[in-house]
């Protein structure tokens, strides 16, 4: 009896290994998977073939995520440059003095510009316009110009030949004259000084520097002091509307348009015999 189970067995055995064989040479053995509404045998290999179309669907159904919103005035302050690249648009400088002997300077090369120093004991005044200039051509910038400004001065203040200490000092100040187009439209007139702008207006550059000192009797001085001002000053299309009253289209129409910029200093020196004095900028655009 017990034989006869196991030939039983081993007969079984080499039917479904028939089975596996004959299966393989017909292709690989597919699965198959009842779904709601059906049965296995209601399943075909087509069906089974394309399995993973309800996972491609979906994925193709999914919405990509939508950009974020563009910042606004209150989150960056300047919207009209934000993540755009710069755009180098110049490089110059300029040297020139106070001093006792100007005719020095003058001399040596007849452009210089120098004040003459009458008295040290006593504040000289002094100011020179468009001292460099950058004719920059139309669409130069998008919305703004900002200047990388580094301002610089040796001064030599005279020995108090008195018995009391003595305050010395030395001043500048570097402003922009800005001149457009636009700024010819009849009837535009600046907010700042009640006048029409007749093509032109004059704006600060935050650099300015006013330097004292103790200057005890019969010990003379000298000093040299440098900054830098990295592009916070300019002219850009908010300033133009909220400062300088025009319109969304005049700002637009300014940058569509030649500018020129016009660097000019001014200042003062007290007990200096020479004070040397230069001034390089930059110009950014974006």
């Amino acid at each position: 009896m017990q034989r006869k189970h196991l030939i039983v067995a081993i007969a079984a055995g080499l039917g479904l290994a028939g089975a596996i064989a004959f299966a393989a040479n017909r292709g690989a053995i597919a699965p198959i998977f009842a779904t709601a509404g059906t049965t296995a045998s209601q399943t075909s290999p087509a069906s089974v073939g394309s399995f993973a179309a309800p996972r491609d669907s979906f994925v193709r159904m999914a919405k990509p995520a939508r950009p974020p919103a563009p910042p606004t005035v209150d989150d960056v302050g300047d919207v009209d440059s934000f993540g755009r690249n710069v755009r180098w648009l110049g490089q110059k400088s300029e040297v020139y003095g106070v001093d006792i002997d100007c005719a020095a300077w003058t001399a040596e090369d007849p452009a210089a510009r120098c004040q003459q120093v009458a008295n040290p004991a006593t504040t000289t005044f002094y100011r020179f316009e468009d001292i460099l200039r950058f004719n920059l051509p139309a669409n130069a910038s998008n919305s703004m110009f900002c200047y990388l400004l580094t301002p610089m001065f040796q001064a030599y203040f005279t020995g108090n030949n008195g018995t009391n200490a003595v305050v010395g000092s030395v001043a500048y100040s570097v402003t922009a004259t800005v001149e457009n187009p636009v700024l010819n439209t009849t009837g535009l007139v600046n907010p700042v000084t009640g006048a029409p702008f007749n093509g032109t207006f004059t704006t600060g550059t935050l650099a300015f520097e006013v330097f004292q000192t103790a200057l005890v009797p019969q010990f003379p001085l000298t000093t040299t002091q440098r900054k830098s001002v990295a592009c916070n000053a300019g002219i850009s299309k908010r300033l133009l509307m909220e400062t300088y009253g025009l319109t969304q289209a005049q700002a637009n129409s300014f940058f569509a348009n030649p500018t020129t910029l016009r660097l000019n200093v001014g200042g003062s020196a007290r007990y200096v015999d020479r004070a040397v004095f230069s001034v390089a900028i930059r110009i950014l655009g974006d």
